[in-house]
């Protein structure tokens, strides 16, 4: 492994918003009556899992001006992630989801979009956008469409125009696009090419090459320009690929009692230790070094799950030091 040094800065952009989840057991949403409050969105939450985990996170996006952009933006403070780029909305509320489980398993789901959609390219000045040695793009919603859109690939355009290190994470929610699957494969593959770190679940990896193989799958995503991925395979592992060479790395074996957020404080794990070191010293980073930090990154994920509740659930470095011995 590569000599380390003090965490240098991670900026993550993407949406910041309210998860309201039914706790009635069994309902949909037109049956529920009982819903709980979380901050949400998947790259805040990889914000929230760097910062528990000693990094120095930024999160760009955009909330209402409203006590539910306050209440995220208080969520965030707490877990020590810098706000200071996410801007207040007056003409838009805060974005929402409802989700209930049904007793079939399936989850019933309505997403009220609102503020985040109209992050633009002027939202995040360049001068900040440069503070920054890595920058994670794992939004589920910016790639709908809108205002967003086109500012979150201008972003990932000039992080890779300024030599950042820029990580990806495609974030697929079957219940967002609906029958635009094609449009989600052409835009994810559109930030694949444009990443150093992409992340992917096994479902997305199928969506996005067209293969059922995940070595052909793998390979699909570095011809598109991937330099480094990471397949999350559940209980099975991370496959983890270089290009030149691929391993499995194990799960953890645990008894999961809620597997929210686990994905991002994944991802949260292995750009931590990402950010000590130089982005010349990552590009000279063995395969060696990578499974390392992808065995770190799966018990950090492991941990996530035996609790309740994304951001709340996060370990700091030292309980994951802990639950080691």
């Amino acid at each position: 492994m590569q000599d380390r040094r003090e965490h240098q800065q991670i900026l993550c952009i993407g949406e910041l918003l309210i998860d309201f989840f039914c706790s009635d057991i069994g309902v949909n949403l037109a049956e529920g009556s009982h819903f709980i409050k979380q901050a949400g969105g998947a790259p805040a939450n990889v914000a929230a899992a760097i910062a528990r985990l000693g990094g120095v996170a930024a999160f760009a996006g955009k909330v209402g001006s409203d006590p539910f952009g306050d209440f995220l933006i208080q969520t965030l403070n707490g877990v020590k992630v810098n706000t200071d780029l996410i801007v207040r909305d007056t003409s838009a509320l805060t974005t929402m989801a409802y989700v209930s489980l049904q007793s079939d398993g399936e989850r019933d789901f309505m997403f009220n979009r609102g503020a985040d959609g109209n992050f633009v390219t002027q939202d995040l000045p360049l001068a900040k956008l440069r503070e920054a040695a890595i920058v994670h793009f794992g939004s589920a919603t910016a790639m709908l469409g809108g205002d967003y859109l086109e500012a979150y690939f201008d972003f990932m355009i000039k992080a890779r125009e300024e030599k950042q290190f820029v990580s990806f994470d495609p974030n697929y929610r079957s219940s967002l696009w609906g029958n635009r699957m094609e449009e989600f494969i052409n835009l994810a593959s559109k930030g694949i090419s444009l990443a150093d770190f992409v992340k992917v679940s096994e479902e997305e990896l199928q969506l996005i090459s067209g293969s059922e193989d995940l070595n052909v799958g793998v390979t699909e995503l570095h011809r598109l320009g991937a330099k480094v991925i990471a397949v999350t395979l559940s209980k099975n592992g991370t496959l983890i690929s270089n290009g030149t060479d691929h391993a499995t790395i194990p799960s953890i074996s645990i008894k999961s009692i809620d597997s929210t957020g686990a994905g991002d404080a994944f991802v949260g794990a292995v750009l931590v230790q990402l950010s000590q070191i130089s982005n010349q010293g990552i590009a000279h980073l063995t395969f060696e070094d990578w499974k390392v930090m992808i065995h770190f990154a799966n018990q950090v994920g492991a941990i996530v799950c035996t609790k309740v509740g994304a951001i709340a659930a996060l370990p700091t470095y030292d309980e994951v030091v802990e639950w080691n011995q």
